[in-house]
């Protein structure tokens, strides 16, 4: 989906076919040979499906469908303390199952008449055209190991950060758009009720880091900051942004993505590279 994440766990394939995920030493799994095997397959599940398939139909260990059914049953406590509003709205209107892992057609029925999205399956992570392109189309590139989908209002967002990828001709401002996107839509937070809560897909489907994000670093809603940020793909986010309401998010972010193009991210670059020096 960004840059960095295209360097950790890339999925490849040999000369005879096999589907490789290659894990990072760290990554929990890295020493267990039969998740390593699984993540495989399923890997090759994904690279072998084509468009206008059925998305592959993975049998699910019970191992597995237990690992859903506990994440399920301890992100819904946190999503009732920690989520905004319209998320936990929107979660209830989906009613996605939190007794076995859902197939990737059975959310994309449940979301269709909502709003018209769809999952797409994927080996691993996506590049970024690819991915923010796709996003336009209302098409959210997923793994076999699937998220909570994002709720209408945002699908919104991400259809015209998908738009916005669309008129974008230069790598560098892609990879801007890409860092708005990461800090709003996947680690965004916002004020409601005098509380800091969660929008953001990244801490909402984590139950570990959605503990954690109220005490990190919390700055004001900044494009030009977001859009130049570093972070770390594979660690908490120690500095997120914050915005007052979710109108506000709508406002600045919304209308970054709606309006944004070559020549005014190149801007935005150029006057962050003349605050830094």
């Amino acid at each position: 989906m960004y840059e960095e994440a295209q360097l950790y766990s890339p999925v490849t394939t040999d000369d005879e076919g096999e589907v490789t995920v290659h894990l990072a030493h760290d990554h929990p799994g890295a020493n267990d040979p039969d998740y390593r095997r699984r993540r495989n397959a399923i890997a090759a599940a994904a690279l072998a499906w084509k468009p206008g398939e059925p998305a592959p139909r993975i049998d699910y260990t019970d191992a597995e469908h237990e690992v859903w059914r506990t994440v399920c049953r301890e992100l819904a406590a946190k999503h009732d303390r920690y989520a905004v509003r319209e998320y936990r709205e929107a979660k209830e209107s989906v009613a996605m199952p939190t007794d076995a892992v859902p197939g990737l057609d059975e959310i994309s029925s449940l979301l269709a008449p909502l709003g018209g999205w769809s999952y797409l399956p994927a080996a691993g992570l996506v590049p970024l055209e690819q991915f923010y392109g796709s996003l336009a189309e209302r098409q959210f590139h997923s793994t076999e190991y699937v998220r909570h989908p994002a709720v209408p209002l945002f699908g919104e967002l991400h259809r015209l950060a998908g738009l916005a990828a669309r008129r974008l001709s230069d790598a560098e401002n892609l990879r801007f758009l890409s860092r708005v996107f990461w800090f709003s839509l996947e680690f965004g937070v916002v004020v409601e009720d005098g509380e800091v809560r969660a929008y953001g897909a990244g801490i909402l489907s984590s139950y570990g880091e959605i503990e954690e994000f109220r005490a990190m670093a919390h700055r004001p809603l900044d494009i030009v900051e977001m859009g130049t940020a570093d972070y770390d793909i594979t660690a908490y986010q120690p500095v997120l942004y914050s915005a007052e309401s979710i109108d506000e998010v709508v406002g600045v972010v919304g209308w970054f993505f709606a309006t944004c193009d070559d020549e005014s991210i190149a801007e935005l670059r150029s006057v962050r590279h003349a605050v830094a020096s």
